[in-house]
């Protein structure tokens, strides 16, 4: 029995999950009066060192990553953004919570 040969060309599929997928339409930025965020001090995420946590963001990424880099700079530290979820390294529920409510943010205290 003889082997098939390799041709190096592209294979097609007609598998619904191998289509192209189209990419996501960018989020219309939302004030922040209209904004409802969650804001908790969590130590089961980054190998238990605590964290500062502001979820339920909408909007496009860029608003989210700017609004972490800014809570950043008020807190001194570092920390992450990325789908919709702000993580800032250490316990800064006050801080954070102050310059949210001084930006016009809506947000809750949440399992605190």
């Amino acid at each position: 029995m003889a082997k098939p040969k390799h041709t190096g060309g592209l294979v097609y599929s007609t598998h619904p999950g191998s289509q192209p997928q189209a990419k996501p339409k960018p989020q219309a930025e939302v004030p922040p009066a209209q904004q409802d965020l969650r804001v908790t001090v969590d130590k089961k995420l980054k190998g238990g060192k605590v964290a500062t946590v502001v979820y339920n963001f909408v909007g496009p990424e860029s608003a989210l990553e700017a609004l972490a880099r800014h809570l950043k700079q008020v807190c001194g530290v570092g920390g992450s953004a990325k789908n919709g979820e702000i993580l800032i390294q250490g316990n800064h529920l006050q801080r954070v919570t102050d310059e949210l409510k001084r930006l016009g943010y809506r947000f809750k205290v949440a399992g605190v």
